[in-house]
């Protein structure tokens, strides 16, 4: 039977307004809302070869591509005071196929091709004579410091007994040639303890250069130390360390003033996934906050720090443990997650970032030997 006209119109007039309201939600739904910020971009790396290293820009072997002059590259710094890490604008990569130099452009990354020679002879550099097979040294200025003194590890792995500190001495002019003078200084972990197989880490405190390295001191535990004057015109000494931390070693992820509070402070990730944020003094080291569910990366591999936009305090990038994602983790107020980026393969091989502010761009070292470029703040990577 028929339905009266006027009910057919008023079920087609309802049919019209639910429609209406289900293509608006869908519209709602898929449109760009002002203020928020677009999701990250992923892009993976076009190399001919597979990416076993990634060194960033505030690496020995980034300084020294730029200042070769192998690659007409512009930007990196020279002059900076012992303890304050020099800088190049370029990423450098490299495995058994070949290497490249990876610079950023108008917010676009490239690949300048360097043959394998070139880039065995750049980084011969980072293990000194004498240093622990595998490791890298920290160099800032006339100042390097390295890990040496072969030895067991409480886990039956490689470890250090000492770290040995050079430094270039100023000298007088002269037309004679002379060699440069260099001190050279030993420092023990302290009482068990050994050196982990760790780069240490050259900073400034209350304005003269100190460093930072990790230290085991049994299979489940180990700390970090201060190496530092404690005395006017004295020696280099262990002047502060933490307690012994679970699921070591304790690897550092970054130094900066994460909180924004004008005092530095360093971040290290453990082997069992726990980022520990540290306050660093002359005299002490003071913890400042933790939490669960990241992962070191493979080895020495660098962990990056950025440069947010807006002058707000640098951030951390980390790999999330036992997933294929990269956090990025503010310490403003406390730890959070700021963001999260889903990746085609786990974080392994290190993260370095090129840029600042939202034209900043990370290159992540994928475990399957592949380079993924993230723009973080939105953008084409």
């Amino acid at each position: 039977m028929r339905a009266p006209a006027s009910v057919a119109a008023g079920d087609g007039s309802r049919l019209g307004r639910r429609s209406a309201v289900f293509l608006l939600a869908l519209l709602l739904s898929t449109a760009p809302l002002a203020g928020v910020r677009a999701e990250p971009g992923v892009r993976i790396l076009d190399l001919p070869f597979t990416v076993s290293a990634l060194r960033g820009s505030r690496s020995e072997v980034a300084v020294s591509v730029a200042t070769s002059g192998l690659l007409p590259i512009v930007g990196a710094t020279a002059g900076h005071a012992a303890g304050e890490e020099a800088s190049a604008p370029v990423a450098v990569v490299w495995g058994d196929g070949g290497g490249a130099v990876l610079t950023l452009t108008g917010g676009a990354v490239t690949a300048k091709p360097i043959g394998r020679e070139a880039v065995e002879g750049l980084t011969a550099a980072e293990t000194p004579r004498g240093a622990l097979p595998g490791t890298r040294r920290a160099l800032s200025g006339p100042l390097s410091a390295y890990l040496t003194g072969r030895t067991h590890a409480p886990d039956g792995g490689a470890a250090a007994t000492v770290l040995t500190i050079r430094e270039r001495q100023p000298m007088a002019v002269s037309t004679d040639p002379k060699p440069v003078p260099i001190a050279t200084a030993t420092v023990p972990a302290g009482g068990e303890a050994v050196f982990a197989p760790l780069r240490p880490r050259l900073l400034r405190l209350a304005g003269r250069p100190a460093l930072l390295a990790a230290t085991l001191s049994g299979i489940d535990s180990g700390s970090l130390v201060l190496i530092d004057h404690p005395d006017a015109g004295g020696g280099w000494a262990v002047t502060a360390r933490t307690p012994p931390q679970p699921g070591p070693p304790l690897k550092i992820a970054g130094i900066a003033d994460f909180a924004g509070s004008g005092t530095l402070q360093a971040a290290t990730v453990s082997a069992a996934g726990r980022l520990q944020l540290w306050t660093l003094q002359p005299d002490r080291i003071e913890p400042a906050g933790e939490a669960a569910g990241y992962a070191a990366g493979a080895g020495d591999a660098d962990l990056a720090v950025t440069d947010p936009a807006g002058g707000g305090p640098p951030e951390l990038v980390l790999p999330v443990a036992g997933r294929p994602e990269i956090a990025l983790v503010t310490a403003k107020a406390s730890l959070h997650e700021r963001l999260r980026v889903t990746l085609p393969a786990p974080a392994a091989n290190g993260i370095v970032v090129l840029g600042t502010g939202t034209a900043a761009r990370l290159l992540v070292g994928l475990a399957d030997g592949r380079v993924a470029v993230v723009a973080p703040d939105g953008g084409t990577p």
